[in-house]
């Protein structure tokens, strides 16, 4: 049996749903390690793993990007950004402090970033200065507290880059030998809901079905196309240039 995993979040679901086998749905950076130690055979993960570690296959022309707002991917703080002084960093995703770190650097800003072990979304007093959210964190937040200035990182990224930003891809460990197998059946599944994205969207029970709906078709996108790969070449640049803990040369390794 392929032993795969999915991100648990809303932006996940036109890639997973109506997968016929299970599924461990777990947080990005648990995803990453499960998948690291071969608990996993395939999973959809943040990017940078593979920037990390690029002995996986990518599965082509599936992503999670961005091209401008990407909505759930925020710094929401209160004072300006050039007088922040602290960040509070969700421990769930490794690619969005990555990003953070880079566009701070792009901005000239050098907050102290702390990782933070409680749930922020559930108890949003304890940011005195500023919290990194992402996936449904963020978007209940946004929807729940307008008294927070909100940064948006693929907005950021696309201002600072001109370029989308790939947050999530399908990964395949080395071994597995039916790959281009599994890609294909990922790829028609991915073809299948956003052919029925109002199919899908009546299943979604967290969100209303007019934020959902804006939230698939505006803010997220779900191909691995040219520019999605050459924005993805970008960041691992400036995450060389940040020295943050990358393989020091980039090939993608597409099925």
């Amino acid at each position: 049996m392929l032993r795969i995993g999915c991100v648990k979040y809303l932006n996940a679901r036109p890639l997973i749903h109506g997968w016929a086998g299970d599924v461990d749905f777990d947080h990005p950076a648990a995803l990453c390690r499960k998948l690291e130690r071969r608990d996993l055979d395939v999973a959809l993960v943040s990017s940078l793993e593979f920037l990390r570690r690029p002995i996986y296959r990518i599965v082509d022309q599936i992503s999670i990007s961005s091209r401008g707002q990407v909505y759930s991917v925020i710094v929401a703080h209160r004072e300006e950004l050039t007088r922040t002084k602290e960040i509070k960093l969700d421990p769930a995703s490794e690619t969005s402090v990555a990003l953070l770190r880079c566009l701070l650097t792009q901005r000239g800003l050098n907050p102290r970033l702390v990782r933070n072990v409680n749930c922020p979304s559930l108890r949003p007093t304890l940011f005195k200065e500023a919290q990194l959210l992402i996936g449904d964190q963020a978007i209940r937040f946004r929807q729940t507290h307008s008294d927070y200035r909100l940064w948006d990182l693929g907005e950021e990224w696309k201002n600072a880059i001109n370029l989308p930003f790939v947050f999530a891809l399908w990964l395949i460990r080395p071994e597995i030998e039916n790959a281009k197998e599994i890609a294909d059946a990922l790829r028609r599944l991915r073809n299948q809901n956003l052919e029925k994205l109002d199919d899908l969207i009546s299943t979604q029970s967290e969100v209303s079905p007019a934020f959902c709906r804006k939230y698939y078709r505006e803010h997220l996108f779900f191909d691995f196309g040219e520019r999605e790969k050459t924005g993805l070449r970008e960041f691992h640049r400036h995450c060389l240039l940040n020295k943050i803990d990358v393989a020091p040369e980039l090939r993608l390794n597409l099925v």
